[in-house]
């Protein structure tokens, strides 16, 4: 249900933005956990640690942030308009800063006990294109067909959590036995879907042209 009046919204910005900052923070630090991919069960984690973030913050400073919120007592949030930057600033630590140290501090934790490190980048896929400079790509179908093209500026390739695809701005014609051939004339470009290849290599040109351009070399 949505929030009805200033008091509602509020009890769920303190409810939910702890927790959902720690999720962000915790995924930027580790990735994202194989239970976690669904958004159901994300909702249910970060409402779990928000309220355990916020229990922490009334056992350790309750009445000082009570008396913040209520302020002279006209409104239940009359303190939000008497002192604004105070809350400001205790909004930012409390729902912002904590959060993410904690995510930090498990993230550190975590690591030291992993005999290997983990990679943030979500999917092989990703990191496959990411931070690509331009490059031949040259792909091979699940029916054992190849397709190859270039991959500059113009290129697109997907990224988590979008299905794997890829758009290559010009193509080339491929030999029987995956080897490049020359540039198809008028190329408009190529789309391909990672659910289609069981096979994906980049071939980086010889030498680069200026800029990005197609290296025909």
């Amino acid at each position: 249900m949505t929030p009805g009046t200033v008091q509602q919204l509020a009890i769920v910005v303190l409810l939910v933005l702890p927790g959902t900052t720690y999720l962000f923070a915790r995924e930027g630090f580790l990735g994202i956990r194989e239970a976690e991919q669904e958004s159901g069960n994300r909702i249910l984690r970060a409402l779990g640690v928000g309220v355990l973030l916020d229990t922490a913050y009334l056992i350790a400073a309750g009445p000082q942030l009570v008396r913040l919120l209520r302020g002279g007592g006209r409104t239940p949030l009359a303190g939000v308009a008497d002192h604004p930057r105070v809350f400001g600033l205790c909004l930012l630590l409390l729902a912002v800063v904590c959060p993410a140290l904690l995510a930090w501090l498990e993230a550190r934790w975590v690591r030291r006990r992993r005999a290997a490190l983990h990679e943030r980048t979500p999917t092989a896929w990703d990191a496959l294109f990411q931070d690509r400079g331009a490059c031949y790509v040259r792909v091979r179908l699940k029916n054992g067909g190849w397709a190859g093209g270039w991959y500059g500026t113009r290129s697109r390739a997907s990224a988590y959590p979008q299905p794997g695809d890829l758009f290559l701005e010009s193509q080339y014609r491929m030999e029987a036995d995956g080897s490049f051939g020359p540039r198809l004339p008028q190329t408009g470009g190529l789309y391909v879907r990672a659910s289609d290849l069981d096979l994906v290599e980049i071939h980086e040109p010889r030498r680069r042209n200026r800029g990005d351009t197609d290296d025909r070399s």
